[in-house]
């Protein structure tokens, strides 16, 4: 009978290696944890981070009065959904996690895809995170230092305290539960702020709004910074293409969370900024460190303290989708060959790509250290629309070259190409109007990944191919399963890697 048993267990297992379909490691049926609501939550909290509370006097800096600054803030939300729709035909034409990386691959080959990979992997993501960082630190200590600025050690410090991955590597629902907390705690605090708003305009206080145009700049490169300052609030409009492969059912979910979360971001931002030119003047929003918490402070004392809380909060959220997606994107690159073996490993106990994630927030720490945040977001948002605009690009490439793919959403071409247009603009506007080293910085280093993609990637040496080759106990790549060895008495004797459409048998 044992003989019997332990022949009908290896015909069974050579079946299941023949398998392609059967479940694997990192397969749809592990991942698929992340619905519409948590979808719409990582949209809308990833986007509602710490834009909207410093950004606003960056905007208004550059473009000199109300009425533009509004403008300004309307046009980024139509741009961001103009974008948005020609992800959503690229997220249900392509359904791999990894945003842009996955999109440009197909496209434009590995090359380009390996550039972008690198340039976000090393420098964009955790950028992203540390200014997100550095916003929650500027935050939670305001409060201390009444009429006058953190001292920039203490907002350091509570930075780098900030830079947590746990939740992230612990579990996806859990990270998804994290999520919907926290985007409902900053819709609740942004709904106080615009119910606040209209009670003052109510009362009459319109007289910022008045001549709204008057002292406004419009010079070509400061409406490309006021772009640049305002579209960072709204970055994270493309985090759920991130986690495509995640997604119950993409081909609904994906652009169905894409139409319900950017326009509401959209109204909440538009309102919001109304509602701080209610309670203070130009020069007053400009002066103020927090002007979030300069609003509190002026409207809804006693209460003020709230503001602070709730924006510690939101900043939080950010973080935590911020950390989820980029997560997502150094596990792709890592299981395409693009990155160290180890990046595309997975917990077994908890099915999350947590060398990826620790990879992420150990480069956060390093970029919170010397530069503050402005710089940080024209360094970012340079990089990233040259990016955006490629990306766009490549769904029109794709619609000749690849025309058999299927494509449940279609975005119109002439959408396609506003956004490729929009893209290059804001790249060159800022270079042509003051043009400045860190541009030229950033281009060197994004070209210097071919440096890494020729003998890593393109040649594989013999001694490139034996970085990261063995598998630390409890960590496997995503691409392959250990399935147990039996010897002829029964006993486990030993284990072999097979790809990953293979089922684990015990």
């Amino acid at each position: 009978r044992k003989q019997t048993r332990k022949q009908t267990q290896n015909k069974d297992m050579k079946k299941q290696i023949q398998t392609p379909q059967n479940t694997s490691i990192g397969s749809r049926k592990h991942f698929s944890d992340v619905g519409l609501v948590s979808g719409i939550s990582l949209i809308v909290g990833t986007m509602i981070g710490s834009g909207i509370f410093i950004s606003p006097k960056a905007v208004l800096l550059t473009t000199g009065a109300v009425g533009p600054c509004l403008c300004v803030w309307a046009a980024c939300g139509v741009l961001a959904t103009l974008g948005a729709l020609c992800y959503a035909e690229l997220g249900t034409m392509i359904t791999k996690s990894g945003g842009e990386y996955s999109y440009l691959m197909e496209a434009f080959g590995p090359v380009v895809a390996y550039l972008y990979s690198w340039t976000t992997v090393i420098i964009l993501k955790p950028s992203s995170f540390a200014i997100i960082s550095l916003s929650f630190a500027e935050y939670a200590s305001t409060p201390f230092y009444p009429g006058c600025t953190p001292p920039m050690v203490v907002t350091k410090c509570l930075a780098t305290a900030f830079i947590i991955v746990l939740v992230n590597c612990l579990s996806v629902k859990l990270a998804s539960y994290v999520q919907n907390f926290f985007t409902a705690a900053k819709l609740l605090i942004i709904l106080v702020i615009v119910v606040a708003g209209i009670v003052l305009l109510a009362q009459g206080n319109t007289e910022n709004l008045s001549d709204p145009f008057e002292g406004a700049r419009t010079s070509f490169g400061s409406i490309g910074l006021a772009f640049y300052n305002g579209l960072w609030a709204y970055d994270g409009w493309n985090q759920l293409n991130f986690i495509t492969e995640e997604l119950k059912n993409p081909y609904r979910n994906l652009p169905l969370a894409i139409i319900i979360g950017i326009p509401l971001v959209s109204v909440c931002y538009v309102l919001v900024n109304i509602a701080y030119f209610s309670a203070l003047t130009t020069t007053e929003l400009l002066q103020s460190p927090a002007v979030a918490v300069t609003f509190g402070e002026r409207v809804l004392y006693p209460l003020s303290w709230v503001v602070p809380l709730f924006v510690v909060f939101s900043t939080f959220g950010a973080a935590n989708g911020s950390c989820f997606t980029a997560g997502r994107l150094t596990y792709v690159a890592g299981r395409e060959g693009h990155m160290v073996k180890i990046l595309s490993y997975i917990s077994l106990r908890n099915y999350t790509p947590s060398p990826a994630l620790i990879f992420n927030g150990m480069l956060t720490l390093i970029y919170i250290m010397p530069a503050d945040i402005n710089t940080l977001i024209n360094y970012f948002s340079f990089a990233q629309w040259a990016f955006y605009g490629l990306t766009a690009l490549s769904l029109i490439v794709m619609r000749f070259t690849r025309k058999e793919l299927n494509r449940p959403v279609k975005c119109p071409l002439p959408i396609a190409v506003l956004v490729v247009l929009v893209s290059f603009y804001l790249v060159l506007a800022p270079i042509v109007d003051k043009p400045e080293m860190e541009y030229l910085y950033c281009t060197i280093f994004i070209l210097s990944g071919l440096l890494f993609y020729y003998p890593f990637v393109h040649c594989r040496f013999s001694w490139t191919r034996q970085v990261m080759s063995e598998y630390p106990h409890g960590w496997y790549p995503s691409g392959v399963q250990m399935v147990p060895q039996w010897g002829p008495n029964g006993t486990l004797v030993g284990s072999k890697w097979y790809p990953s459409g293979v089922q684990m048998v015990p």
